[in-house]
């Protein structure tokens, strides 16, 4: 085809003036039919603008003959000798016809939208793509400038930006966007080059680009980006709700418009996984989200459960085990919108844009747990084939994450329940000491630690104070943490001193770092422990420690201070001494007893924390128990690591009108004295009732230290909640309990004590031994 160019010139008032034989071949007209008329009597259509200025687009004329004719039309202003507007110059052409060339089709027929500006970023053309992405077609936008065309918002100016930077400065420009365009219908990520184009010479002639959508190179790597960011927020607590709720963080609104976790009821228990039923499945909401403030899509509360039907998606995603997709108009989702709906109409109207859904199991080493849904409402793309990859993965990992939370809750509450089946749940009743105590387990994630403390009572109305900890956490710790309380209390029992006990206790840990694979770990840990005896009639605490934070003082006038102590080592290490302190308290001192956790925080000085100890057990308190608060209020961590255990016990006495004492001559004529001097006591205590008992408790036990001890011979006798009664001798041989024979001489007498009294034991002391006996609490 000819290519004919044709000019023409317009008057302001629009009158041709001016008329070229390219407009007479064009249009048909010639110049003296032209000349002098009005140009609106030569268009076939409407101008769709007033030409105020330069411009460019198409014009349909009238061709003489009648048919219109389509030109691509540029006006430029011309102006008379006051600068104001004096008419028109007009160049025309046909619209360009298909491409002669190869090169020129393959620019028309590419895949990416590519164009050419002018160095005013006006188009000089585009390709097919190109108009697509405009919607509309070249001749609209040819000499246009570019502004005109588009939204006036902040990604056209930056378009528009780099447009007049790469013809202003020559230099090419390379970025990535995330927009619309006025064709379509969602923002697309575009990857864009611009160039310069120049002429002979080597000036800027024009400004060339193409624009490659990338968007499905965006969505995936957007998908990439979520999936690194659940690994860092997903699982940052061992918390199953808090785990659910992470992941809905993180969903919405970048994946869907609501999001909701659902999980199987035995999750949440401690009862074994049991098979997915085929039909209708119950499952417990524990974390929903939407773009929504207060969450108005969800049909079902937190914490509800809900029966999900066969065709429903999370049904579905349950048995067969993969994520399912459905879109508005398909059978089972309008089944299972009718069922949201009716079931919670309020948010009905909240729903009425829900075009996709998709419901992913969450799964965990072979295990169902529960399932994922994602809603998509103002989302303008439904579900895909990639978006189901990813949300697999995503609940894959999700899924590993509630089932660790899961089974540390599960770990958690059996070392929990272990812990407090081995502490003391009501302290045994005696008179030595009130206690009050606190136990907090450790809220970290390592577990439960291996904190204890115990009240023992023992023989002379003397009572063991014990408090200790074993490093580590979960089960191991709480079972270690078990042997050695189990171990104290048989030790206790023996009555040692409480620095031999230690040695004993010490022992008892190398023996488990030997054969106990736990052992190990407790000995390589190290286990601490501090043991403490309080004697109500001398009033004097003989306390040793094995890698223990020494205990606290508080006396009657308000002065608090730690006790001075060597702590030794902790146990398990074996070999090295352990060392007793011995002190003398005054009726109504209160001895606080504590593991670590209470004053040792990464945070904060140990110095610091055992100072604010000391001034907390000074504060007014109505009773033991209001003063265990007060101390935890005031030196407890704003969020412990460990567990924390405090025992504080406030001393008693037992005054010189409980406790009587004979000395004994080692003569067996003085047991009958030693025997009427006992009962004459009993008279003074009011107890007569005891006194056949007495006596021949008194008759056996100072007849035997006469008889097989040495002196010096001591008899005591203790009126506390019990009736005690004391026979202490130089000699370290303790008495054995046995059946005597039918012909046997001896041999019953300690029998019969046994059966008559309500325990009975021996102690090892400085000087010898003590052989002691109580009897029922007394009458009235």
């Amino acid at each position: 085809m000819e290519h004919v160019v044709a000019a023409a010139v317009i008057d302001a008032h629009g009158i041709v003036t001016g008329w070229s034989e390219g407009a007479r071949r064009l249009t048909g007209h010639a110049a003296e039919e032209a000349v002098g008329r009005a140009v609106a009597d030569l268009l076939a259509e409407a101008l769709p603008r007033r030409p105020d200025g330069e411009w460019t687009g198409p014009v349909v004329v009238r061709h003489r003959d009648g048919h219109p004719v389509t030109l691509v039309v540029t006006a430029c202003p011309v102006l008379g000798a006051d600068a104001r507007p004096a008419g028109f110059t007009l160049t025309a052409q046909r619209p360009a016809a298909p491409e002669p060339t190869l090169a020129g089709r393959a620019f028309q027929q590419a895949s990416m939208s590519m164009s050419v500006f002018d160095p005013g970023q006006r188009y000089l053309r585009l390709n097919e793509t190109a108009c697509k992405v405009m919607g509309v077609p070249e001749e609209a936008l040819l000499g246009r400038h570019f502004p005109e065309t588009v939204e006036d918002a902040e990604h056209s100016r930056g378009f528009d930006r780099h447009l007049r930077h790469v013809a202003e400065t020559g230099r090419p420009v390379r970025y990535e966007s995330f927009t619309g365009a006025p064709a379509l219908n969602r923002e697309h990520a575009w990857s864009t080059e611009m160039w310069p184009v120049r002429d002979e010479s080597g000036a800027v002639a024009g400004v060339a680009l193409a624009a490659f959508d990338s968007t499905e190179q965006y969505l995936a790597r957007r998908r990439l980006v979520l999936l690194n960011e659940a690994a860092a927020s997903i699982g940052t607590t061992l918390d199953v709700v808090r785990t659910a709720e992470e992941v809905i963080e993180l969903l919405v609104p970048q994946f869907a418009d609501f999001a909701s976790v659902d999980l199987l009821e035995w999750v949440l228990g401690a009862d074994e996984p049991p098979p997915v039923p085929d039909g209708e499945i119950l499952l417990r909401r524990v974390a929903h989200g939407s773009g929504h403030e207060g969450t108005p899509e969800a049909a079902v509360r937190l914490g509800e459960t809900d029966v999900h039907p066969p065709f429903s998606p999370p049904a579905r995603a349950l048995r067969q085990g993969r994520a399912v997709r459905l879109q508005a108009g398909e059978p089972d989702f309008m089944s299972w919108l009718a069922e949201r709906n009716a079931r919670a109409p309020e948010g009905r109207r909240f729903r009425s844009g829900v075009h996709s859904v998709i419901s992913v199991p969450l799964r965990a080493r072979g295990t169902t747990l529960g399932v994922l849904v994602g809603v998509r409402i103002a989302h303008p793309d439904d579900y895909e084939d990639d978006d189901a990859v990813f949300a697999e993965e995503l609940a894959s990992r999700a899924a590993v994450c509630i089932d660790n939370a899961r089974r540390f809750a599960r770990e958690r509450t059996t070392a929990l329940t272990l812990q407090h089946s081995l502490l003391p749940r009501g302290l045994p009743g005696q008179v030595a000491v009130e206690v009050a105590h606190r136990y907090l387990p450790s809220g970290s994630t390592a577990g439960i630690g291996g904190d204890w403390f115990d009240v023992i009572p023992l023989s002379g109305s003397r009572v063991a104070l014990v408090v200790g900890d074993v490093v580590g956490h979960g089960i191991p710790s709480t079972a270690t943490m078990g042997r050695l309380c189990m171990a104290v209390r048989t030790l206790a029992d023996v009555d040692l001193p409480p620095d031999e006990l230690l040695t004993h206790l010490d022992d008892l840990v190398t023996h488990l770092a030997a054969y106990d694979d736990v052992g190990e770990e407790v000995a390589e840990l190290g286990a601490t422990c501090l043991y403490a005896v309080y004697d109500p009639v001398s009033r004097r605490l003989t306390l040793a420690a094995a890698g223990h934070p020494a205990p606290a003082v508080v006396l009657p006038d308000g002065t608090a201070q730690l006790v001075r102590m060597t702590p030794g080592p902790p146990l398990g290490v074996g070999g090295l001494p352990f060392e007793a302190v011995e002190l003398e308290l005054p009726e109504g001192a209160v001895v606080a007893l504590y593991t670590d956790g209470l004053i040792e925080d990464r945070d904060r000085d140990v110095d610091r924390a055992t100072g604010e100890l000391c001034s907390a057990l000074t504060a007014p308190a109505d009773t033991l128990d209001a003063l265990c608060d007060t101390v935890l209020k005031a030196v407890l961590p704003e969020e412990p690591d460990d567990d924390v255990a405090l025992l504080l016990a406030r001393t008693r006495a037992l005054g010189a009108d409980q406790v009587a004492t004979w000395d004994v001559e080692p003569d067996p004529a003085r047991v009958a004295t030693t025997r009427q001097a006992a009962t004459e006591q009993l008279t003074a205590w009011g107890l007569e009732e005891a006194a056949f008992v007495t006596e021949l408790v008194v008759s056996e036990l100072v007849t035997n230290a006469i008889r097989y001890g040495a002196p010096p011979i001591r008899l005591r006798l203790i009126r506390d909640r019990s009736l005690i009664c004391e026979v202490s001798d130089g000699s370290s041989t303790s008495p054995h309990l046995r059946r005597a024979h039918a012909f046997d001489e001896g041999g019953r007498g300690l029998l019969l004590v046994a059966q008559l009294t309500q325990r009975w034991g021996s102690r090892q002391t400085d000087r010898g031994k003590t052989i002691w006996a109580e009897q029922s609490p007394e009458p009235g």
